[in-house]
């Protein structure tokens, strides 16, 4: 595991760590810079982390679904997570995506580990439908062969029932779910079920749509992909919702949130290509998206600067 002022992490001091910040800030998840030849820019990943941790996030997720993991091989891998957790310098935790089946997540985990992340979030895996019998065998089998804390992330094909959570919540280092299906009466139940301690959060896209019903079930920490763009905004919808101000929540949502979510959902990938367009058009660094996902047509592109315009004069800030 990391260190955390010279001492090394254990599982409870990563629970507490992410515990304060998940209340006191987003969980920002930062994308990863590619070249226009669709290489890897470690300098201008460092670039772009390093912003998105001087705004002060809950905790800082490098190579997950927004940073396309999907698309890294294990160097570029090491390199992303590696920058993250030196940028990071223990001021933020930081958790590492990984992957696929449990052998190829394992290797992806003893990299994050060598590289010095605290816990990593475990990605839904590849392809097939499984029972859950086998979500709850993947997970096992990965915390076998890793020292660092497990979020597990149902999304897809991955959907824990009530008493696969409790069995989860008992594989030691397994110490949370970030939930990406908007199934409040599901979700309440596994909260219910959950140990005293295991930690959830709002993972559904844009999350910020959603996050006073997940609020009402007893998960009001989420992920902001608009944190990688405009932290501005993410922060103020984070204030908003902390000091019950629905007045701002619903001006945000209205005239930015939902527009961006129809947008979004006009092109299977959007989820990631726009948030990484979002961010050029701030100045980051982060070049292209990698096949097979594509970067906005010029007509989204136009329609996604008046939208961000829009959103930063909210909160008075300026493209």
């Amino acid at each position: 595991m990391a260190q955390v002022n010279g001492e090394t992490e254990t599982t409870e001091t990563v629970v507490r760590r992410l515990r304060d910040g998940m209340a006191g800030g987003v969980l920002s998840f930062p994308l990863t810079s590619f070249h226009d030849d669709g290489s890897l820019d470690p300098d201008g990943f460092r670039t772009h982390v390093a912003a998105r941790i001087a705004t002060a996030p809950g905790a800082v997720f490098p190579a997950c679904g927004t940073g396309e993991f999907f698309s890294l091989d294990e160097d570029e891998y090491r390199t992303v997570v590696t920058i993250a957790v030196e940028e990071a310098a223990g001021r933020v935790p930081v958790v590492a995506g990984v992957g696929y089946g449990w052998a190829q997540a394992a290797r992806f985990a003893r990299i994050a580990e060598e590289a010095g992340a605290d816990a990593l979030l475990v990605l839904p895996h590849y392809l097939v439908a499984a029972p859950q019998d086998g979500l709850v065998a993947q997970l096992e089998q990965l915390a076998a062969r890793t020292r660092l804390p497990l979020i597990a992330y149902q999304r897809g094909q991955v959907a824990f029932t009530a008493s696969s959570l409790k069995r989860i919540a008992a594989i030691p280092g397994v110490i949370g779910l970030k939930d990406g299906h908007s199934d409040l009466d599901r979700l309440q139940r596994l909260t219910l079920a959950a140990p005293e301690g295991f930690l959830f959060f709002n993972g559904a896209s844009t999350a910020e749509i959603q996050a006073r019903a997940y609020a009402t079930v007893g998960v009001p920490a989420y992920s902001s992909a608009v944190h990688a763009f405009a932290p501005e905004i993410a922060n103020a919808f984070f204030t908003a919702l902390t000091d019950g101000d629905d007045k701002t929540i619903e001006r945000l949502l209205r005239d930015f949130y939902v527009p961006l979510v129809e947008l979004r959902d006009r092109v299977p990938g959007y989820a990631v290509s726009l948030v990484k367009a979002a961010a050029r058009l701030r100045g980051q660094p982060v070049g292209p998206v990698r096949a097979p996902l594509t970067d906005p047509s010029a007509a989204d592109l136009a329609e996604l600067t008046t939208l961000l315009t829009t959103g930063l004069d909210l909160v008075g800030a300026a493209l």
